[in-house]
């Protein structure tokens, strides 16, 4: 799991990423009326700010924070109301908690908006290409971008893994052409989007691969149809299956986790941690 290309220390205001040593756990907050899992719910700055709170607590390090609802089927919004919805949370959560923020938006005026109002981290569902200025503002402001692997349809003309590896290397050279440091560049294999369940599967699978590129992968599992469809259950009760993806994509080298579930996740995170040799044990017995 050694970063080639990259640092394994990031450091975010008092927050601090060590790689090596353990694996980061983002926690997701949705500040929208109609999130897949959790619509509603935090689209205030004070339930907001709680939520984000509650999460840091449990142990959480990023914040992300989505002002527009990316389950399928959604309906677009302006960049405006976006960044109406998206930047008091931001400045709020950066005055009030020692936690790193990521922007979960493919949009280059709101990813401005948004770092401009104290966001350290964009989170680009498209990886650069809906919007490729996207990768001139993380550039501009020396911010690490995560790509994600997506495309319009889940059409795949050879092996699904040699695709996505494809399309991810296309991905980083639009980073690089607009000067974003190698450093500042984190990947993320786009579970749930694009593929159907079995290509999910093979991506999963393929976890390795992706994370020999050299740079930091996230990886995004939560509550994801993926695990309803494997075990048959809605998307409330799909916590243990998103622990199973999380541990498995730990072992497969992810060196972060987007979760809703951030306490039940976190204590599986250090678990595992400790067992694959990341976080040495210190303690009595």
């Amino acid at each position: 799991m050694e970063l080639t290309n990259a640092r394994d220390v990031y450091r975010f205001g008092k927050v601090e990423l060590d790689f090596r040593k353990e694996t980061g756990v983002m926690g997701i907050l949705n500040v929208t009326p109609d999130s897949f899992s959790d619509g509603g719910r935090f689209n205030t700055i004070d339930t907001a700010l709680q939520r984000a709170e509650i999460m840091v607590r449990e142990g959480a390090k990023i914040i992300d924070v989505g002002g527009e609802s990316t389950r399928p089927g959604h309906v677009p919004i302006s960049s405006g109301e976006e960044i109406e919805r998206i930047t008091p949370v931001i400045e709020a959560l950066v005055r009030e908690l020692d936690c790193a923020v990521s922007i979960d938006t493919y949009k280059s005026d709101v990813a401005e908006a948004a770092v401009l109002a104290g966001a350290h981290i964009i989170n680009d569902i498209w990886g650069a290409k809906h919007d490729p200025a996207i990768a001139q503002v993380a550039a501009k402001y020396g911010v690490p971008i995560i790509l994600m692997h997506n495309r319009k349809e889940a059409v795949y003309n050879g092996p699904v893994m040699e695709e996505v590896l494809a399309d991810l290397d296309e991905s980083v050279s639009i980073a690089l052409e607009a000067g974003v440091e190698k450093d500042d560049i984190w990947l993320d294999p786009g579970i749930g989007f694009a593929k159907d369940t079995a290509q999910n599967i093979i991506v999963m699978q393929g976890l390795q691969r992706i994370s020999d590129m050299g740079y930091p992968l996230l990886l995004a599992t939560s509550r994801k149809r993926m695990i309803g469809n494997v075990l048959g259950l809605p998307v409330d009760e799909r916590m243990e299956g998103t622990g199973a993806t999380v541990c498995y994509g730990m072992e497969r080298g992810s060196h972060m986790v987007r979760v809703h579930d951030v306490k039940e996740i976190s204590r599986m995170v250090k678990m595992m941690d400790v067992l694959i040799g990341k976080t040495a044990f210190v303690g009595e017995e």
